[in-house]
Formats: C-alpha cells, sequence, structure tokens
C-alpha cells in the first residue's frame, strides 16, 4: 500500500469517464513518442510503414480526445498512465534487445498488440460511457478511435502470420 499516495474521489459516471479520458489522453501522449523508436527499431518494411501509419492515427486519436475534453467542457488534461508507462518500458526492451531482426520484429509485434489491447480496452469503456452520459458526439468520435485500434490490431496479427513470424521461426 502507497503511504504517499492521494486517493481519487469518484462522485459521479461523468467524473469517472473524465478521469478514463485524461488517462487515455496521457497513454496516446506517451505513444506519439514511442513509436518512431518502434519505427527505426523494425526491421521488416511493411511492419515500419505499419506503425509509421499508426503514429499518424495516434496523433489523430489526441486531436479527436481534445475534441471530446470540449464536448464535455473540460481541458485536455493528461493523469499520468501507469499502465502505458510499464508497456512502453517492456517495448523498450525489445529496441535494445540483440538477436535475429526477424525475431526482433516478432517481439515488437507482441509489445505492440499488448499496447493496442489495452487502448482497445480504454476506449470501448469510455465510449460506454459517453453513450450513458448522452454524449453521441464524444460517443462517435472514441468508437472511431477504436476502430483504428481495431484495426491496427487485425493489421499486425496479419503481418505476424504471414510474414514475420514465420521468417522468425526459421531463424
Amino acid at each position: 500500500m502507497a503511504l504517499f499516495t492521494a486517493s481519487k474521489q469518484y462522485d459521479s459516471l461523468e467524473s469517472l469517464f473524465v478521469d478514463q479520458l485524461r488517462d487515455l489522453y496521457d497513454a496516446e501522449q506517451r505513444l506519439t513518442k514511442a513509436l518512431p523508436k518502434m519505427v527505426e527499431a523494425a526491421h521488416n518494411p511493411s511492419l515500419k510503414t505499419a506503425i509509421q501509419q499508426h503514429l499518424r492515427e495516434t496523433q489523430g486519436q489526441v486531436k479527436r480526445l481534445e475534441r471530446v475534453f470540449e464536448l464535455m467542457g473540460k481541458n485536455a488534461q493528461p493523469e499520468t498512465c501507469e499502465a502505458m508507462k510499464g508497456l512502453i518500458s517492456e517495448g523498450e526492451t525489445v529496441l535494445s534487445a540483440k538477436g535475429d531482426p526477424n525475431v526482433k520484429d516478432a517481439a515488437l509485434i507482441a509489445a505492440a498488440q499488448r499496447v493496442e489491447h489495452y487502448e482497445i480496452a480504454g476506449y470501448g469503456t469510455a465510449r460506454t460511457f459517453a453513450q450513458r452520459l448522452g454524449k453521441p458526439e464524444a460517443a462517435r468520435l472514441l468508437q472511431e478511435t477504436l476502430d483504428e485500434e481495431g484495426a491496427t490490431d487485425k493489421k499486425l496479427t496479419q503481418l505476424a502470420e504471414q510474414s514475420i513470424n514465420p521468417k522468425a521461426e526459421r531463424a
């Protein structure tokens, strides 16, 4: 138990929703800093392209979250996302690893998919909260991001199964 941690207070679904948005906002900002390092580390050209595309999407997702904050009448303020910090830290271990480039690409995909699955969970929850709060435009914007995250996850799976994992297996 942490002695000096301020406890949160959730007085309403709206306060919980805003807290979730702040967590996602921090997560996406951290990811925009981490993805260029992944692009550099990727060996497979298709994987590099997929990560670059996701970086552009992530930059758009940050702007979309800022729009959701506006719709809620709140300032876009990040709140430290400990989960994303941990996921990025694990991913950095892959970046600094030595070994076969094809195996490292498989490890990059594994790290990236952990991030995608975290984001899918977060955006799905936030979207549902927006729907319950009667914020259809916020829900639509969050669903747009959720759709992008799901598409990225599928693209990474396809790359892994069709190209990268078989090469890694032969390493």
